[in-house]
């Protein structure tokens, strides 16, 4: 399965981007999704994950409220609306599919990995 996300940018803080994640085969359709985020010198961070089918949703706490991630089941496609940014929102997202339909909560829960977009935000 390979993953393409796209969308990402350069915004200014308070503005909204919509990242997506494309699939390459039906497969993620029944997978679980997940966006992550890495920043220069940090660690790579889950910062929203889907089941399947959208019925259970998960969000770091430094994006709940602002983030929302949703998937389309018939093309496996996930996205991630992203509003009220702010600079710490800067790094590149990567989008990843899970191995299983559930909600996966860890890194080591996926196994398909996106090759990342940039996202910027000025202040």
């Amino acid at each position: 399965v390979q993953l393409q996300a796209s969308g990402g940018g350069l915004v200014q803080a308070g503005g909204s981007l919509r990242l997506s994640c494309s699939s390459s085969r039906r497969t993620s359709s029944n997978n679980g999704m997940g966006w992550f985020r890495q920043a220069p010198g940090k660690e790579r961070e889950l910062v929203a994950a889907i089941d399947w089918n959208g019925g259970n949703k998960k969000y770091s706490d430094s994006v709940k409220g602002r983030f929302t991630i949703s998937k389309d089941v018939r093309t496996g496609t996930s996205y991630l609306e992203m509003s009220s940014l702010k600079p710490e929102d800067t790094a590149i997202y990567i989008c990843a599919a899970a191995r299983s339909s559930f909600l996966a909560t860890s890194r080591s829960q996926y196994n398909y990995w996106g090759q990342g977009t940039q996202v910027t935000v000025s202040s």
